[in-house]
């Protein structure tokens, strides 16, 4: 099932007695857990029948006594364990495999395993599979976090241009907590059926819309060396929200898609091929112009140097973060 999935039958109370939620990305399995936290019995039965646990300080055998406890004028009881990954189930896996094998029904019992995969060869994981629900959280490749934005933003009734939702993926990373963090204070200060745009991420998020690493690329794409260097002394001026290795990581996956448009054969198929937003296509058939197949691949050679540099490998002393990302940008414009 998808969260999606699991979130519709939450709200029909159509519940399961054992969620497992696991996986790196937390942002799902907080979703899911603080739904049932919040919804799944009513203020007065919380008082009797709602339990907070943490696996670190939590023995098997306290889990399984509370899991088999009757709920008090209530249908069901909810004991929700958070850092269920600090459990330590092989402990009693035996007596805990057994409750899981015959739950309580009347019990909902959600254990949130995050920071990883739960061991699915683990005995416990096929039983809880049969008996309950287990939700895999898995991270969000970077490549698609710029639609899980528009999604996001979307499901809100706010509109976000495609450009906007690609700065913010570019700064924010693929931590969704942080990024639906941003999103809601973003939308506090922006009427409903507005388009949020990059003035409006550079005014409520602190993102320059004139200096940014799209900026950067338009200039390497342009050779405009002034223009370039402007960006960078800014870069220079802000290192907090412009750190080197993120303005790497960009320009690297930039020149990697630069390099993958000269192998495409169709080029009809642009967008899905380089997995960008179609508004986006321009920009790097542009590029492909001013960055010819060898051209791309001395500027991909260039950022792996400057990679080893920020990492201390072959660098003077005293050399800074600003001096490397001018001599960098220098390099990819001649």
């Amino acid at each position: 099932m998808n969260v999606n999935e699991i979130i519709k039958d939450l709200k029909n109370k159509q519940f399961k007695p054992v969620y497992l939620l696991h996986g790196d990305e937390e942002y799902y399995i907080d979703l899911i857990s603080n739904y049932i936290e919040k919804n799944a019995l009513s203020d007065a039965e919380k008082g009797f029948n709602q339990t907070i646990l943490y696996g670190k300080d939590l023995e098997i055998s306290a889990l399984i006594n509370t899991a088999k406890q009757y709920p008090m004028m209530s249908n069901y009881q909810v004991v929700i364990v958070r850092e269920a990954q600090d459990l330590k189930i092989d402990k009693a896996a035996e007596a805990f495999q057994a409750y899981c094998e015959n739950p309580l029904k009347s019990t909902i019992l959600v254990l949130c395993h995050k920071h990883g995969k739960f061991d699915k060869r683990k005995k416990v994981y096929k039983i809880i599979e049969k008996s309950g629900l287990v939700f895999e959280s898995a991270l969000l490749y970077d490549n698609k976090i710029p639609a899980w934005i528009e999604d996001y933003i979307k499901s809100k009734n706010y509109h976000i241009n495609p450009q906007a939702a690609a700065l913010l993926a570019s700064y924010l990373g693929n931590d969704l907590s942080k990024i639906t963090n941003e999103l809601e204070k973003l939308m506090l200060n922006i009427a409903q059926g507005q388009e949020i745009g990059t003035r409006e991420i550079q005014d409520n998020i602190g993102i320059s819309k004139e200096y940014n690493v799209f900026e950067l690329q338009a200039a390497l794409q342009k050779r405009d060396v002034l223009k370039a260097n402007q960006i960078i002394n800014y870069f220079e001026a802000n290192p907090k929200l412009n750190p080197l290795v993120l303005i790497l990581g960009n320009l690297y996956s930039w020149f990697t898609k630069i390099l993958k448009y000269h192998y495409i054969s169709d080029k009809s198929q642009l967008a899905r091929e380089l997995g960008v937003h179609p508004f986006f296509v321009k920009d790097y058939e542009a590029a492909a112009r001013t960055y010819n197949m060898g051209k791309t691949y001395q500027a991909i050679a260039v950022l792996r140097e400057y990679d080893l540099k920020i990492k201390g490998v072959d660098i003077a002393s005293g050399t800074t973060a600003g001096q490397l990302m001018k001599e960098m940008v220098w390099k990819l414009i001649h």
